[in-house]
């Protein structure tokens, strides 16, 4: 005998696939439900979708079954079955939403749902009074694979986010549904003990009516719920839609080192007239080719916390038309469709790098211009000097032997001048070594003290008893001490102490070194160290310059107060290097 491919009356069969369908797109409307709340309202939603889609299929079982000659079976049993297939089909849902690797919860979740509905569908056939059950399993494996792959078709645009194969897929799940139910009643043949009666039908009716109305209500109250969450993130999605897209700067996301999010700043950037210029393509494709390394370590790089991402690096690209790009770029890792993904944000730095560069083009000039001045100026001086003496000698008039003395002093100051301005502008190699720096103050006492007594000047030097090592270089430590020294024993004409203090601060070698000369104001402390800048009336400034830059190449520091009338203070702090071994 054969047996129509689907059972029952024609209307029935499409007001089955109706409540399937419709149960279906309720179910994925609510388990892609994002945003803030899902965290806090997740398991109401999927407890929701589960308990959606159960009742979808339990109507439709009804309906169908209302249409053939197959028999209801309707006992408090069904509750049972509903219940424990509803259970399968949230914990298919739970792996779907909050499962592992993609490929491998798509796939776990959609066993769970043709395992859910099977045994609903199956089960639901079933009660005391069955004599005899024949299953054809080859036409169960195939409405069981009907129903596993309308639900990973389903669950696979869903987790893809295919809007626009949403409806499709929800179409497709219930035909599914509506065609594994079709194939279960001809695999299985039932016999039962006792007739089922006219009553019977009309007490399952009652029953079913009532049950019916129950499902539509509980269905339709999500649906509302479910359409007004979905109107909500739509709105919140346009809204973060609106702030990517009008960002001034390239916002983008980067999976596999490959460009698969760019906003219209960035298209805009790159000189990229469609986004498929960009999208698709490698990362590295535009990056200039030194920032490989950096960009590939930068990447794997891990966030120090939870809340922390790696720190901006600048970086240099190059647009479609090889117009070169000057950025600074940050970037915060996610996990989006079941994958990491890098989101990057550019800012095009090119103006600003411009600018900087005439900004340190034009402080070059002037620091330039300023040094020039000041060489021609103290340079300029001696040379007249030379040139009127040898204008004279060439005249026979005057002591030739006398002019001589003068002109090589003369020579030994353009000497002078040109040794500090090399050292200053040439790079220097020194071997730092472990030092004593109360010994090489002790030196320079001892070599400043002859031209202190000539200048009426006492110079009081105290000590720690210990040794204060510094690493430094001697010659060039007792350079900086000469110039401070001599400084202060020519700042008092009329004579004095030059008090000379060194001991060991917080693990720093302090000196200090005190006149009592005239002062120096506020103004002109303020301009120490600068080139050619000198309270003396036959100084340079290039003393102080060359100290200044002694104790930076030491890590130190030097400071210096003043107090109108009273005296100056210099004030020289350097790395201690610990006790000698």
């Amino acid at each position: 005998m054969s047996h129509p491919i689907l059972f029952g009356n024609p209307y029935y069969l499409v007001l089955s696939l109706i409540i399937m369908c419709y149960a279906s797109y309720t179910m994925l409307n609510m388990i892609e439900q994002p945003g803030a709340g899902w965290k806090i309202y997740g398991f109401n939603w999927l407890v929701g979708g589960a308990a959606v889609f159960g009742l979808g299929l339990w109507t439709m079982h009804v309906v169908s079954l209302l249409a053939s000659d197959h028999r209801i079976v309707m006992d408090w049993s069904m509750l049972l079955v509903l219940g424990g297939s509803g259970i399968i089909i949230y914990a298919a849902l739970l792996v779907v939403t909050k499962g592992g690797p993609a490929a491998g919860s798509l796939f776990s979740g959609a066993m769970l749902v043709a395992v859910g509905a099977t045994l609903l569908h199956y089960m639901s056939m079933l009660n005391d009074s069955v004599t005899m059950l024949h299953m054809n399993w080859a036409l169960y494996a195939l409405s069981f694979m009907v129903s596993f792959a309308g639900a990973y078709a389903a669950f696979y645009v869903i987790e893809r986010k295919y809007s626009r194969f949403k409806l499709k897929s929800c179409l497709l799940l219930g035909f599914s549904s509506m065609l594994m139910h079709q194939l279960g009643m001809h695999a299985l043949d039932i016999e039962y003990r006792d007739i089922f009666t006219a009553d019977q039908l009309n007490n399952y009716l009652l029953l079913f009516a009532f049950l019916l109305g129950v499902s539509t209500l509980i269905i339709l109250s999500f649906s509302l719920t479910t359409h007004f969450a979905a109107g909500r993130y739509r709105q919140i999605n346009e809204r973060y839609k609106l702030l990517v897209e009008n960002s001034m700067d390239t916002i983008a996301l980067v999976g596999k080192g490959k460009w698969e999010f760019m906003n219209r700043a960035g298209l805009r950037m790159f000189g990229a007239q469609h986004e498929r210029e960009i999208l698709g393509t490698c990362l590295f494709k535009l990056l200039d080719e030194k920032h490989h390394a950096e960009m590939q370590h930068w990447l794997m790089e891990k966030p120090a916390g939870d809340d922390m991402t790696p720190g901006p690096i600048e970086l240099q690209w190059q647009t479609l038309q090889g117009k070169p790009l000057y950025t600074e770029i940050v970037r915060a890792s996610a996990t989006f469709s079941g994958k990491q993904i890098e989101q990057i944000i550019i800012r095009d730095i090119s103006e600003r790098k411009k600018n900087e560069e005439l900004l340190i083009n034009s402080e070059k000039l002037y620091v330039a211009g300023q040094l020039a001045a000041g060489i021609a100026h103290e340079i300029r001086n001696p040379l007249t000097s030379l040139k009127g003496f040898l204008q004279l000698m060439s005249t026979g008039r005057g002591s030739s032997e006398h002019f001589y003395e003068i002109m090589k002093s003369e020579l030994i100051r353009i000497e002078s001048i040109v040794s500090e301005l090399l050292m200053l502008s040439k790079p220097q190699v020194y071997d730092f070594s472990r030092k004593d720096a109360c010994r090489i103050m002790a030196d320079t006492v001892n070599l400043l003290d002859t031209q202190a007594i000539l200048h009426s000047v006492t110079l009081d030097f105290r000590s720690d008893s210990r040794p204060l090592w510094v690493m430094g270089v001697e010659n060039q430590l007792k350079q900086v001490f000469i110039n401070v020294l001599k400084n202060a024993i020519e700042s008092m004409s009329g004579g004095g102490t030059v008090s000379i203090g060194m001991e060991l601060e917080a693990g720093t070698v302090v000196i200090r070194i005190k006149d009592e000369g005239s002062g120096i104001s506020k103004e002109q402390l303020a301009s120490l160290g600068q080139p050619f800048y000198t309270t003396k009336d036959k100084g340079t400034g290039l003393g102080l310059m060359v100290t200044y830059k002694i104790i930076d190449n030491h890590q130190g520091q030097i400071t210096a107060e003043s107090e109108m009338g009273v005296g100056t203070t210099f004030v020289i702090r350097l790395p201690y290097a610990g006790e000698q071994e």
